[in-house]
């Protein structure tokens, strides 16, 4: 079988000559032999840090690319840092699939190496990978080293959120806390604590679409590089066995996916992406199978922020592979990886090496783990928690509505003194969906009120159509489907209204007679908060986005186009 790229440089005539004319910048005349052309999709950039080192990572997939007889070519694609992005990452998740998918549909590559790390380059890689069907592999970036302050370790994210509070309720200083940022970042490399990052290169491994036991290498590692080398090397395999996307992700890889992410106590977010992903390939996936599949799943990670432990501890515990092999019963014994052959059949050495990071299946951290989905009143479309990260008390809880109308009226007035606020409260935050804000931030997990802070609270009910970090923790229920913008009825909630959240039940409701709540109208200072862009992206996105429930992509992005390109260009 001819390579796909060997239809634009194959031949004597003009338009071959064009494309290899300009490509004859040292490359030697047998690059355009027939040999695969593999790209290396590359979101390294400065203003995703995560992603930073990517370039020296892209340097060893080249390596591994001329080993094996193929020819290595970098790619930029869009890259996203979720630290430094307004007003979201997930705004431009899709732009990024959809920028990667043309190029590399566009271009005369056979295969792809994509490298990314940082919470939505992962996804939007494997979306786009996905939709052009290519043969591809992923080398995850890897977690950071652990830092330390105060003698203690710092989990990235989490510790943030928990230092801020502490400097809100007054027992930590200014000064300290801002002491603490030069010893938060220790290294190169993403997240290390179990937030979207983490979960995301993990789940790439668990879906099948890299080298088996590379996921949760930590980015200093050489071994990272070392692998990225051999994933080169298997690029080049996988052309010549037209091993693609869509014969690795099934059905099966998905439910193995959401098998994992309860064992490891993994991001919420990961079931926007993974629903996504889903919607790519045509596979079907619903919001109720992580309920279904993994509800029952124990919690076998102790890591923040459900946890005590950090990435790299989980790497030395024995990583992915010692935790797959505790569920490995659970797990589709038919889903094969990019090797071609089974997930399953990589388990059999790993071991566990420090049972305090890697739980025993015997000796859980908590029995039934996974995230819980949720419908009623207020979510007819659904929401979902993840009670590893919620307090035990407060999964079955009623109590007054504090409704904020935007992010803004949220900042404006949680710590005023005079807010009429309790512990038994349930703060609602809307308009923070994907259309809302839009893309639907990561503001679900709302800072506590001052006051109730002093008090010694740490924990309330929340409720809110956004997403939440993956470093993040707390009795926060998020996704609600539909989002306030989509006529979702959080936006007809008022303070005082009984919110009742029933986890074991799967329920969300307000005590609201039903004569009462068909009268009612959306608040108008919740409406002039939406956001109304009126070009770009932005306007783009807001037509046409879905919902939280079907993964947020873009309507006319689900399915796929495969890779075929029928015009030339001159």
């Amino acid at each position: 079988m001819g390579t796909r790229s060997a239809e634009w440089y194959g031949g004597a005539g003009r338009n071959s000559y064009i494309h290899r004319a300009w490509m004859r910048r040292g490359l030697p005349a047998h690059a355009f032999d027939g040999r695969p052309h593999i790209a290396i999709a590359n979101t390294a950039s400065d203003l995703t840090p995560c992603n930073a080192h990517l370039d020296e990572v892209a340097e060893h997939v080249k390596r591994g690319v001329w080993e094996a007889g193929g020819v290595p070519l970098n790619l930029p694609v869009v890259s996203l840092g979720e630290t430094q992005v307004r007003p979201t990452a997930m705004l431009w998740r899709n732009m990024a699939a959809m920028a990667a998918e043309e190029l590399l549909r566009a271009n005369p590559v056979d295969g792809v190496v994509l490298l990314g790390g940082c919470d939505k380059t992962i996804p939007a890689l494997l979306m786009a990978a996905a939709s052009v069907d290519l043969p591809a592999i992923v080398v995850p970036g890897g977690p950071m080293l652990t830092g330390h302050f105060r003698g203690v370790p710092l989990g990235c994210g989490t510790d943030v959120w928990k230092l801020s509070e502490e400097v809100r309720a007054g027992t930590l200083t200014e000064a300290e806390f801002m002491r603490s940022e030069s010893s938060m970042i220790r290294s190169r490399g993403h997240c290390n604590t179990m937030g979207t990052a983490s979960t995301m290169g993990l789940l790439a491994e668990v879906l099948g679409m890299t080298l088996p036991g590379v996921a949760g290498t930590p980015a200093a590692d050489s071994r990272l590089l070392e692998a990225a080398h051999a994933s080169g090397s298997l690029a080049v395999e996988m052309v010549a066995e037209d091993r693609r996307p869509s014969t690795v992700l099934t059905r099966g890889s998905f439910l193995n996916a959401v098998v994992a992410l309860a064992a490891l106590g993994g991001s919420t977010n990961a079931v926007v992406h993974l629903l996504a992903i889903a919607g790519r390939l045509g596979v079907e996936l619903t919001q109720d199978d992580f309920d279904r599949t993994g509800s029952g799943v124990p919690l076998l990670v102790d890591l923040l922020p459900a946890g005590r432990f950090l990435m790299d501890d989980l790497h030395r515990a024995g990583g992915l592979h010692a935790v797959l092999r505790e569920v490995r019963d659970l797990l589709d014994p038919e889903a094969i990886t990019v090797t071609g052959r089974p997930l399953v059949d990589w388990l059999g050495a790993a071991r566990i090496h420090d049972p305090e990071v890697i739980r025993p299946r015997e000796t859980p951290l908590l029995e039934n783990a996974g995230i819980a989905v949720l419908y009623g009143d207020l979510a007819p479309g659904g929401a979902v928690i993840k009670p590893a990260a919620a307090s035990p008390h407060l999964l079955r809880h009623r109590g007054p509505a504090v409704v904020f109308d935007s992010v803004e009226d949220f900042h404006a007035r949680i710590d005023d003194p005079d807010l009429d606020v309790t512990p038994d409260s349930v703060l609602v935050l809307r308009g923070c969906g994907p259309r809302g804000y839009p893309g639907m931030p990561e503001v679900a997990n709302m800072p506590l009120p001052a006051k109730l802070l002093a008090q010694g609270v740490r924990d309330m009910v929340r409720v809110c159509d956004g997403r939440m970090s993956g470093t993040a923790y707390g009795t926060v229920v998020l996704h609600v489907a539909p989002e306030a913008a989509a006529g979702g009825p959080l936006g007809l909630v008022r303070d005082g209204d009984m919110i009742v959240l029933d986890v074991d039940a799967r329920r969300l409701d307000v005590e609201v007679p039903a004569e009462e709540w068909a009268t009612r109208e959306p608040s108008p200072a919740m409406t002039r908060a939406f956001a109304a862009p009126s070009r770009g992206w932005e306007r783009l996105y807001v037509e046409t986005v879905g919902q939280a429930n079907t993964g947020a992509d873009l309507g006319f992005l689900t399915g796929s186009s495969g890779h075929p390109v029928p015009r030339d260009s001159h």
